[in-house]
């Protein structure tokens, strides 16, 4: 069965309700027909043509392409940071690009996480302080109990035990963006969305953040959609979708890899030119 959107928390609370293993009963996010058009004085821009896709639980999909080619866009219809202007997206059964303004909060914030290029940590919080944020927010006990076992257990995931009272200042970007990866996966999404999560760093901080997410899917099966424009990157992905000028080019099938080579991709980009 799918995981239901527990509308009885009155209090904003992030769930601490177990997810079910995913099983084989669809898909766990679905575009329908994506548009999404911006007026630009006189003329309409249309970042989004009509795009489709689908998303399996437990499934590494990368959204790549260049810069302008629609692919933040998508991620910010598939995630429900944006309405599209014709088209539906569904998470979980739930059409949220019709739901009113408070039920969409309410969804993306107990079912989805974000991860960007902007760590965005509180500079006065300690690595534990900034992971237990959105428990915190809440006005609930980060000190006991499972919340607590949670914190541990993405702080260990992301490889930063030992470093729970370090403030971010006494890290280094790599560092931070995996508190940042531990944050967002602490309420245990049932999607995690990253886009460019590897912009700001470098080849071999990237590939610590890379490999991190990677281990979510593998380890905790945790569902990724992940936004990059950089090849090695999107070859962690079990499944690349290539897009240009608003559409969807191309499917690249790769595979759970533990090499995370990116050969096969990088030759199947050639032969489309890109």
């Amino acid at each position: 069965m799918t995981a239901q959107l527990d509308t009885s928390r009155a209090d904003g609370a992030p769930q601490i309700v177990p997810r079910p293993a995913a099983v084989a009963t669809g898909p766990i996010l679905e575009g329908r027909t994506l548009t999404k058009s911006y007026p630009l004085g006189e003329t309409t821009v249309d970042a989004l043509r009509g795009v489709s896709l689908s998303v399996a639980a437990g499934e590494f999909v990368a959204l790549m392409g260049p810069s302008g080619s629609g692919k933040s866009t998508l991620l910010q219809l598939l995630g429900g940071l944006d309405q599209p202007t014709s088209g539906e997206v569904i998470l979980e059964g739930e059409v949220i690009s019709q739901l009113s303004d408070d039920r969409a909060t309410r969804l993306r914030r107990d079912r989805t996480g974000f991860v960007f290029q902007s760590f965005n940590l509180i500079p006065l919080l300690d690595v534990s302080e900034n992971v237990a944020l959105p428990f915190t927010i809440a006005g609930q006990d980060t000190s006991r109990g499972e919340i607590a076992e949670r914190i541990r257990d993405v702080i260990e995931l992301v490889d930063l035990t030992g470093k729970e009272h370090h403030k971010p200042d006494q890290l280094s970007a790599g560092e931070q963006q995996r508190v940042a990866v531990a944050r967002a996966l602490v309420t245990r999404p049932a999607l995690l969305f990253a886009d460019e999560p590897t912009g700001n760093l470098d080849y071999t901080t990237g590939t610590e953040i890379l490999d991190a997410l990677w281990r979510s899917c593998e380890e905790r099966h945790q569902t990724i959609v992940l936004v990059t424009h950089d090849s090695k990157a999107a070859a962690y992905a079990d499944r690349v979708l290539v897009v240009r000028d608003g559409t969807i080019l191309d499917t690249i099938e790769l595979g759970r890899r533990r090499d995370h080579d990116a050969a096969t991709l990088i030759g199947r980009l050639a032969q489309l030119g890109l």
